[in-house]
């Protein structure tokens, strides 16, 4: 203020600064005698610590990525079969936001079931009329073979490009990756390596900039891998690309700028926004190994496939959204969004605008891409890329050791790391411990489908394999609670009626409520129509009500003091009246004799839901 009178307000400055020590004491109290880690720290598939409220890194600085202020390029999947249709998405989508096509090609790692035939005609039709002189940029995603489809495909492309944009086109020339998606290749990667950095040679003296050859973790990602493990594959490959440019005489300055990184966003904002940052970083500490100051890598962002869901796809969206401001603000140079309903079927134009419209409103409405780095400084933040750097490095030491990322793949180290880790992803969704909102929690059994393209999944191309590796296959999260919905479907489709569960209540709406929600919820996530009521006076109007229901099943709900009271009986009285019985909440040291009484299962958080729910369907389908 002007009068001088605030100039002594000092607000809370005069008061001492908290310390780390008394709030983990206030903690303490609250927790009463919990362990903090168990209760406050979550840990990844890494093993990595996730705590509260983190210290302030006050050394830290930006990492160098995007040029300060400037957006990332909106990517937009280009997937149509159909040469002329792709070629009218391509127009559409650069006349309505987009500044980038990301061309799949059948069988690439991204291409998840559709793509175009990679010929030279159908490439030249599906970018015809695109003005690559206004800086459109374009990726392809490569299947098998990629060097001779290059060679192949080179030609249409220049003649669509003025010169100066024919430097924005990278060709995604992966053979390590697309090798090992297809579960080998017909020559072993030393065998390739001479041609590999000879083709890029060869496109460098065309005019193209690049970059050319992606280390792409993708694959790792798709296949149920760990951050760490998807940075230490991408890491290796990167090197390996590098070993064969400098061998085939390309220096390593430029060789360095020949190679980029495409890597999975998904919806955990904190790890995908750690991975972007620690995968500069890692390379920062290769470039600096090889005597060149770093330079900044370019990374190509993807909206993750596994978690994508065919139930309520509209949460896909949400999804998107997330992973789109984790790998903006983490520093993406490109980003492609999957439409929300890609699981289901080729999107329409729909899903397409909305994919395209997550980018643009991120950006020109957020101003997400404005500040360089904005997790600089953050505790959490700093503290998780540091853990996945040193866990990554580690994983990547292992694969050198091995022999590089073509020798642990072949002998399927990579593979079986990556498998043990999918596991347990499964496991988790199968407990409902990582959730999938739409399919394992708050299902919708009345949603009405979503609306695709009449257009079949492409048929797979075959490839003359003479050195085969263990393939990483995808997979989506979601598809063993969508195979019970689906099953669930059938059973309506053939009956008129789903399978069913009676809500077995006992006592007020204050004592089964919270357990009867609990079970609508888990159930229904199966396919298994739960069917509520408010409640009854006495178990034998609860009894009455079972028999006069099209149930089969029943689960018990209420309170644990009214377990231990009536549990049994009702039990053996559901039993007699025809029902296989379960109960909401953990039987403790009731168990014995509750299912003594015929109480067939228990469900809590926590329980493996997902073999329940198939148990009971074994059961529905006899």
């Amino acid at each position: 203020m002007s009068d001088g009178l605030c100039d002594n307000f000092t607000l809370g400055s005069e008061f001492p600064r908290a310390t780390r020590e008394q709030w983990l004491n206030l903690v303490e109290r609250v927790l009463q005698g919990e362990s903090f880690e168990s209760k406050l720290v979550a840990k990844t598939y890494d093993g990595l610590s996730i705590g509260p409220l983190s210290p302030r890194s006050d050394k830290a600085s930006p990492i160098v990525a995007r040029p300060v202020g400037t957006a990332w390029v909106v990517m937009q999947r280009v997937d149509h079969p159909d040469p002329v249709v792709a070629n009218a998405q391509c127009l559409h989508d650069l006349a309505n936001g987009a500044n980038g096509l990301s061309l799949q090609l059948t069988g690439a790692i991204g291409a998840y079931g559709y793509g175009l035939v990679a010929s030279e005609e159908v490439i030249a039709r599906a970018v015809e009329g695109v003005d690559f002189r206004s800086g459109i940029a374009l990726d392809l995603d490569l299947p098998a073979e990629p060097i001779a489809l290059v060679q192949k495909l080179a030609a249409p492309l220049k003649r669509n490009a003025a010169t100066a944009a024919w430097g924005k086109v990278a060709f995604g020339i992966d053979p390590i990756g697309a090798a090992v998606a297809a579960g080998g290749g017909s020559r072993a990667w030393n065998s390739i390596a001479s041609d590999f950095a000879g083709l890029l040679t060869d496109l460098a003296a065309q005019e193209l900039q690049g970059p050319f050859a992606p280390a792409d973790a993708r694959i790792v990602h798709n296949a149920g891998g760990s951050e760490a493990q998807e940075l230490a594959y991408a890491l290796a490959v990167a090197v390996e690309y590098l070993r064969a440019l400098e061998a085939g005489g390309v220096g390593l300055d430029t060789a360095r700028r020949m190679i980029y990184f495409r890597l999975a966003a998904d919806a955990d904002q904190l790890l995908t926004i750690a991975k972007f940052r620690a995968a500069r970083k890692l390379w920062a500490r290769i470039e600096e190994a090889c005597g060149l100051a770093p330079a900044s890598a370019f990374i190509a962002a993807e909206t993750a496939w596994r978690m994508m869901t065919k139930r309520d796809p509209y949460a896909n969206m949400l999804r998107a959204t997330i992973a789109v401001v984790s790998a903006g603000i983490a520093g993406a140079n490109a980003i492609t969004v999957l439409p929300f309903t890609l699981a289901v079927g080729l999107p329409d134009p729909f899903a397409r605008r909305i994919a395209r419209n997550t980018q643009l409103v991120l950006l020109e409405e957020s101003n997400l891409a404005r500040v360089s780095d904005p997790a600089a400084g953050s505790g959490s933040l700093e503290m998780l890329t540091d853990q996945l750097c040193r866990a990554a490095w580690a994983e990547f030491q292992l694969i050198e050791k091995a022999g590089g990322a073509w020798t642990a793949l072949q002998e399927g180290m990579i593979q079986r790391k990556i498998a043990a880790v999918c596991a347990q992803r499964q496991a988790a969704v199968a407990r409902r411990k990582d959730p999938l909102i739409g399919t394992s929690d708050f299902p919708d059994l009345a949603q009405a489908p979503v609306a695709v393209l009449n257009v079949p999944r492409a048929q797979m191309p075959t490839y003359a394999i003479s050195i085969p590796c263990e393939p990483l296959r995808p997979v989506r999260l979601a598809e063993p609670f969508e195979a019970l919905r689906d099953a669930s479907d059938a059973m309506l489709s053939r009956t008129g009626a789903r399978p069913k569960i009676f809500l077995a209540s006992l006592g007020m709406v204050s004592d089964f409520g919270p357990r009867a929600n609990f079970a609508s919820n888990l159930f229904e996530a199966g396919g298994i129509e739960a069917l509520t009521n408010p409640g009854f006076s006495e178990r034998g109007e609860m009894i009455a009500a079972f028999r006069g229901s099209p149930a089969k099943l029943a689960c018990l709900c209420s309170s644990d003091e009214i377990y231990a009271r009536e549990a049994s009986a009702a039990a053996e009285e559901l039993r007699a009246a025809g029902a296989a019985v379960w109960m909401a909440g953990q039987p403790g040291e009731l168990e014995a004799a509750l299912r003594q009484a015929g109480i067939q299962g228990f469900v809590f958080p926590g329980c493996d839901a997902l073999g329940i729910l198939q148990t009971i369907h074994s059961l529905v389908a006899h």
